[in-house]
């Protein structure tokens, strides 16, 4: 019996005649460049935390290995530099977080983060989150999402670019548990408009804009935004 061919990851796609196929995706990468500390950090954790994003290829595949247990199930897409990772992973023993992130620095700063936090309950993975949403995590798998200030591509022309869309949220709600929660922020008014617009047309999920979630530690991201003079918006919805 063959073995079913694993779906091209994104950037791994080609055309017809072998030039890689140019995709919408909802970030960039950035620079990869460490600085001493985030070098040490990923030294010393890497090989435990981080996922290699070509472990996602082999067939067999199984978030259980790679935590080492099977538990409840979070996952938190743009994980940046692993403030709010750490601490909410810190405070949540019993759960497995497996955090999205592509900016290789963010993962070596959350590498620390989480060292200083004791929180050994995360796994790291820099492959694009839609593509492992659909392909390595099953229906109703998901505990918890978290999507805290995800990139807003500010200029119209960039908005198809945005996380949170109506095939995300079909997406997305398929992956939770019955019962589960999908907490969002943002500091971006018009993001914030279309994220409740798209998730309140989605069927199999309720919910809306919230007070601000206690657990969530006050970031330097988040910081910025407010000095800024830009509103914080809080969501959250639940899988029906």
């Amino acid at each position: 019996m063959e073995r079913p061919v694993t779906p091209a990851r994104p950037h791994h796609k080609l055309t017809e005649d072998g030039r890689r196929m140019r995709e919408v995706l909802s970030y960039s990468r950035r620079g990869s460049r460490f600085t001493p500390r985030q070098a040490e950090a990923w030294a010393a954790h890497q090989e435990r935390w981080v996922i290699p994003d070509e472990a996602v290829d082999r067939p067999g595949f199984s978030l259980e290995r790679w935590f080492g247990r099977r538990a409840p199930l979070v996952v938190e897409i743009g994980s940046g530099v692993g403030e709010a990772t750490a601490a909410l992973a810190a405070a949540r023993p019993a759960h497995d977080v497996l955090a999205f992130e592509v900016w290789r620095p963010g993962v070596a700063d959350t590498l620390w983060k989480l060292a200083d936090a004791g929180a050994d309950n995360v796994r790291l993975c820099g492959v694009d989150a839609v593509w492992s949403m659909e392909h390595l995590l099953g229906e109703g798998s998901v505990e918890e999402l978290w999507t805290f200030f995800p990139d807003p591509w500010r200029k119209a022309r960039h908005h198809k670019r945005r996380l949170v869309s109506a095939d995300f949220a079909r997406l997305a709600a398929s992956r939770l548990r019955p019962g589960a929660i999908w907490r969002l922020a943002t500091d971006w008014a018009d993001y914030a408009e279309q994220m409740i617009e798209v998730l309140g047309a989605e069927p199999s999920l309720e919910g809306g804009v919230v007070e601000r979630w206690a657990d969530r530690p006050v970031t330097r991201f988040e910081r910025k935004g407010v000095e800024a003079g830009r509103t914080i918006t809080d969501l959250c919805y639940r899988r029906t």
